[in-house]
């Protein structure tokens, strides 16, 4: 479903509140504590979302939807069939590396905003199946079972998503997306 059209002031209070949940997490906030955070009543908040839990939703479904846009930017960009799953990875790294660790938590705790994650996390998986078959189909990769490479990136991707990954090994989201495309591109290259 898409978004409601936001007055500039609820963009900007949106906007506001992805860089404070981003930053801070969002479990042991109260709508008071942002309200307060934000300079703003609570009767504005409700106008972004109904309840608490709408609004966190809310919030990290607009991140998503711009980090994924600034990906799809960088992908557009690069027209290199062989650089495009590196590109693809590495931004999506990027994007992530600004997300405390509270944020992660929260959001891996809190099933909305788990769900909004997991279903991010399907999309990219997505993505890097087709740029992998680009790749393939160009000659920039040698003969893969695209689909293939695409669920073990799939796997993997689940894996840092709920946060398993950093727990076994010690990177971060940021870090194990950089590691993912390394391996990926070699994986696959002639």
């Amino acid at each position: 479903m898409p978004s409601p059209r936001r007055t500039a002031r609820q963009a900007d209070l949106l906007e506001r509140l992805v860089a404070l949940l981003v930053a801070e997490g969002f479990a042991s906030f109260t709508l008071d504590d942002l309200a307060e955070r934000l300079r703003c009543s609570k009767t504005t908040l409700y106008q972004l979302a109904g309840t608490k839990q709408d609004l966190v939703r809310e919030a990290v479904k607009h991140y998503f939807r711009g980090a994924a846009d600034a990906v799809e930017k960088e992908i557009a960009e690069t027209v290199d069939p062989a650089s495009r799953v590196q590109v693809y990875l590495t931004t999506v790294a990027e994007q992530l590396s600004s997300l405390s660790r509270a944020f992660l938590d929260d959001m891996a705790q809190f099933p909305p905003a788990r769900e909004v994650y997991e279903a991010n996390t399907r999309l990219a998986a997505d993505r890097v199946r087709n740029l992998i078959a680009e790749g393939v189909a160009a000659g920039a990769f040698r003969e893969v079972h695209a689909a293939f490479v695409g669920e073990v990136a799939a796997a993997t991707m689940r894996q840092i998503q709920l946060g398993e990954v950093g727990a076994r090994i010690g990177l971060t989201d940021s870090e194990a997306y950089e590691q993912l495309a390394s391996l990926i591109v070699h994986a696959v290259s002639s």
